[in-house]
Formats: C-alpha cells, sequence, structure tokens
C-alpha cells in the first residue's frame, strides 16, 4: 500500500473515531428539495462506514430528497441514533408525513435497531405522527430507549396514535423475548390535553420502564394528570418527572402526590406552573417526607401555594441530603412568609437550595382564597365541556351554530388612548369563530385597528398591553375593573396580531411570561392559550 493510501485511510480511520460513528449536518441550515439538492450528503453517508448517528437538525428536507437520503440508510444497519429535530423548516404540512414515510422505511430496511430518535420542533400535527408510525411499530425501534416529540403539533389525534403505536411496539417486541424498555420520553408543547395524556398513560403503564419523563405545556388538567399519576406508580425506575405548566389543581396533586409515596428513585420534579395550590403543597410535602431519598431538584413555583404549605414543603426536606434546588419563587408567601422559609431551611444548613424568592406574589387576604376554591370547584365541573371544545377545533369543525355579525371598530375610535383600543379590541375579538368567514372578518377589522394604534406616535404600546392583561384578568389592578368572561376569542386575535409586522416584537417577552401563568381562565381556553404561546416562542 503507498504511503499516500496509508495517510489518507489514517485519516479517514481518525475522522471516524473522533466523531464516535456520528455523521452530522447540524445546523447547516441546508435546502435539500430534490435528489441532486442532496447528491452531497448521500455520498457522505454512503461513505461513512459503521455510522451509528445521523444529525440533520437545523435543515429542511424535502419529500424527494427524503426519498434519496432513505435509499442512502438502507445500508446502515449500524445506525442507532436519529437526530432528527428541526429538519422541515418552512416545509408544508402535507410534506413530512412522506419525508418520514421514507425515512422510516430506509431504516427498516436496513434492519438498523434504534435507540434514540428525535423528531422534536417538527411542526407536523397529528398527521405528522402517521409518518413514523410504521417505523415505531416495527423491529427497527423494539431496541428504542429515548423518544424525543417536543413541540411537534401533535394535539390530541397525535398523542392517541402516538400512544397505540407504542402499545403496539411493546406487545410485538414482547412477543419475540425482548420488550421494549423505553426510558426517555419528551413530549412537551403538544396540546395533549386530558385525552391524549390520559392515551399515553395508558402506554407508559403497559411499558413500565420509564426514567424520565418531560410533559410540558400540554393543557392537561387533573383527570390527565390522574391518569399519568397512576401509569408512574408502575414505573418505578423514575428520576425525572416535568409536567411543567399543566393544571394539577388540588386533585390532581394529591393523585401524583400519591404515586411519589411509592416511587424511590426520583430525583427532579418539575410542577412548576401547575397550580396545585396549597392543599395540592401540603399532599406533595407528605409524601416527601417520608420517601424520595434521591431527591436532588423540586420546582413548585407558580402554583398559588401560601405560606403554611410552603413552610410544610420547607420542612419536607430536611432530611434531604442530595437536594441542590428548591423553587418556591412566585407564591403567596407574603414578605414575612419569605424570611420564615429562608430561616426554616437555614436551620437544617440548606439555605443555599433555596431559588429566588423576587416573584412573590404577596398574602391574600380569606375572602380571596375562598373565591378560589369555589374557582377550582367550578374549573373541576366544568372539565368535560373545556376537553370537546379543542378537540373540535383541532379537527377544523365548522360550528352550526349562526355566527354573528362582526361589529367593526368605529372609525372614530381614539388610536392614541390605550384605554380605547383595548375597549375596541374585546369588542371585536369576542366575536370571534372558527368559521373562515367570521374568522377572516375578525382578523380584518383587528387589523385596521391595531396598525393605525401602533404606528401612531401618540399611542403607547406598553400602556395598552397592560391594560388589555388586566381587562383579560391576567393582570391585578387596583381599578376595580371586571374582568370578560371568556378569553378564547381575544387569544385567538392577539395570535394573529403578534404575527403581523405592525406588531411590535419587544412587547412579545412580557405577553409570553403573563402566557404561562397559572390562570384559570386561560385553562378553560388551552388550544387558543397553546397556539398563541407557540407563535410567541417564534416571534
Amino acid at each position: 500500500m503507498a504511503s499516500e493510501d496509508i495517510a489518507k485511510l489514517a485519516e479517514t480511520l481518525a475522522k471516524t473515531q473522533v466523531a464516535g460513528g456520528q455523521l452530522s449536518f447540524k445546523g447547516k441550515s441546508l435546502k435539500l428539495n430534490t435528489a441532486d439538492d442532496a447528491k452531497d450528503v448521500i455520498k457522505e453517508i454512503e461513505d461513512f462506514d459503521g455510522l451509528e448517528a445521523l444529525r440533520l437538525e437545523g435543515n429542511t428536507v424535502g419529500v424527494e430528497a427524503a426519498r434519496v437520503i432513505a435509499k442512502a440508510l438502507e445500508k446502515k444497519s449500524e445506525l442507532k441514533r436519529c437526530h432528527w429535530s428541526d429538519m422541515f423548516t418552512g416545509r408544508l404540512r402535507s410534506e413530512i408525513p412522506p419525508a418520514l414515510i421514507s425515512l422510516g422505511e430506509g431504516l427498516i430496511t436496513a434492519g438498523a435497531q434504534l435507540v434514540e430518535l428525535d423528531l422534536s420542533d417538527n411542526a407536523f400535527g397529528p398527521d405528522g405522527v402517521r409518518g413514523f408510525e410504521a417505523l415505531l411499530k416495527s423491529s427497527t425501534c423494539f431496541t428504542l430507549h429515548e423518544l424525543k416529540l417536543n413541540n411537534c403539533g401533535m394535539g390530541i389525534g397525535g398523542g392517541k396514535i402516538l400512544a397505540a403505536a407504542l402499545t403496539e411496539c411493546h406487545r410485538k417486541s414482547s412477543a419475540q423475548g425482548k420488550p421494549l424498555a423505553l426510558k426517555v420520553f419528551v413530549a412537551g408543547r403538544n396540546r395533549l390535553e386530558n385525552d391524549g395524556a390520559t392515551a399515553l398513560a395508558e402506554a407508559f403503564g403497559i411499558i413500565g420502564t420509564l426514567e424520565e419523563v418531560h410533559m410540558p405545556q400540554n393543557g392537561i388538567n387533573h383527570p390527565g394528570v390522574t391518569a399519568l399519576a397512576q401509569a408512574f406508580a408502575i414505573n418505578p425506575l423514575l428520576r425525572v418527572i416535568n409536567l411543567n405548566d399543566n393544571t394539577f389543581t388540588e386533585k390532581g396533586a394529591v393523585a401524583m402526590a400519591k404515586t411519589l409515596k411509592t416511587l424511590r428513585q426520583v430525583e427532579v420534579i418539575n410542577f412548576g406552573d401547575c397550580l396545585v395550590r396549597s392543599k395540592g403543597a401540603v399532599a406533595i410535602a407528605d409524601a416527601i417526607r417520608g420517601g424520595l431519598p434521591k431527591l436532588k431538584e423540586l420546582n413548585l413555583s407558580f402554583g398559588e401555594i401560601k405560606r403554611e404549605a410552603a413552610l410544610s414543603v420547607a420542612e419536607a426536606v430536611a432530611d434531604k441530603t442530595e437536594l441542590e434546588k428548591l423553587d418556591l419563587n412566585g407564591n403567596m408567601l407574603g414578605e414575612e412568609g419569605c424570611e420564615q422559609l429562608q430561616e426554616v431551611l437555614e436551620g437544617f444548613n440548606m439555605a443555599a437550595v433555596l431559588a429566588s424568592l423576587s416573584d412573590d406574589e404577596g398574602e391574600d387576604d380569606e375572602e380571596e382564597e375562598e373565591e378560589e376554591e369555589e374557582e377550582e370547584e367550578e374549573e373541576e365541573e366544568d372539565d368535560e365541556e373545556e376537553e370537546e371544545e379543542p378537540q373540535q377545533e383541532e379537527q377544523g369543525e365548522e360550528s352550526s351554530t349562526p355566527s354573528r355579525k362582526v361589529q367593526g371598530p368605529n372609525s372614530g375610535t381614539d388610536t392614541s388612548d390605550p384605554e380605547k383600543v383595548v375597549s375596541a379590541f374585546l369588542k371585536v375579538s369576542s366575536v370571534f369563530k372558527d368559521e373562515a368567514s367570521v374568522r377572516t372578518a375578525v382578523q380584518d377589522a383587528v387589523d385596521a385597528l391595531m396598525k393605525k394604534a401602533f404606528s401612531s406616535s401618540a399611542f403607547n404600546s406598553n400602556t395598552f398591553l397592560t391594560r388589555l392583561l388586566i381587562h383579560m384578568g391576567l393582570l391585578k389592578s387596583e381599578d376595580k375593573i371586571k374582568a370578560i368572561a371568556n378569553l378564547y376569542g381575544p387569544l385567538m386575535a392577539l395570535n394573529h396580531v403578534v404575527q403581523q409586522d405592525y406588531f411590535p416584537k419587544a412587547l412579545a417577552p412580557l405577553l409570553l411570561a403573563f402566557m404561562t401563568k397559572p390562570n384559570g381562565a386561560l385553562e378553560s381556553c388551552s388550544f387558543a392559550r397553546h397556539n398563541l404561546l407557540q407563535t410567541l416562542y417564534k416571534v
């Protein structure tokens, strides 16, 4: 062998060794539409011996390009990890399922045995789940340990399809004597809601090997939380439970606390923004006091937890020698309560684990506490009604109810006055419906109003947003202003407004902060809220 050939071989081997069997096109912003566009990618795949991991994140892959890439993968039987998040940027939703089907078929033909599949940040919706359903049911995924589907817009329908596919994968792999042993499941920001979460909970209960579950921001209320809690109880290896920004209320928190009493391996609990409230926090504290010896992080922030309940939580972690962080920020402790909390933890030599309390909401009076309890009872009674509406919206069904005529803002509206603009905005958006004619009319009227307002040098945008949040019941005010009853129309209208060029992008972080706070009125419009959240994250 010639010296130059030896040098070339050594270089190739070194490259493979450094990459650890990984070929990465991550973040190259490749636009792969045709077979010709993908020829360089295909060549690198074909020339890479011992390919174990393929990274395609941060590119955009079309149907034809996916087909030829899949063909190249048919000979890569050693492939174990597919890092395929954010690889359909700018694609029509209809393009994604066939692209995923092709890629899946390539892996199946190769006889690959995947341990990780990451399809996060691909907005493929329920239909997209159909695109990799066959892959999940195939022997290629019998060995799967990590499944990551964050921010994919799966919805309830996609959640059910996914749950059925995982259940079938477990059944078929068990028949071969090697049952699916999924360890990590990630599906945040997917609008799964109660029905989607419950379907997945059934699958989790069958699988039984989960170590990490991340399902934040999914519009899950206490029935879904309870179903998940019951499933977690039969997954004894669970180390991380992240259900941030769902709505537990007392019922969900008590169900989850019951499960926590049975688990011994849990290290991280993230129930921040979950509205566990005081009774739920006390139940969780009781579970912690009696177990969870490996607990490292506990997040119960922004949960409307009052002083005594927060102190119970602090006392419960006294013997948790591995605890690194306790987050009780954004609750209702009051200044004295915050000081007491710090003193309790100092008594255990654990002051360093306490996160900042800078966003504490202050103590509420007894009357407000009674009102909250009444609200919680009403929310729970209305759960079934709340769940039905988003399902219909997601399926694109049109209401048979005759639409009201959209009243546009009076052309004489003083757009220099934020309060008058808020009033006009709420009046117009209140009649929003998911009928094309009504939706368009509302959006046109809102555009006319807000474009004029935001373009006026006399208009104070920050004051407008503050007053709007007050009227929507999302921000407290000294003024006695009655919040509007239904936020669905205003949220859907806001989702349109924030995408327009006239909208000041500097307002997005403030609006996002209030949209992510626990609030009963927001939870009753979870579909509209999550639509707006997904838009705000992209602004």
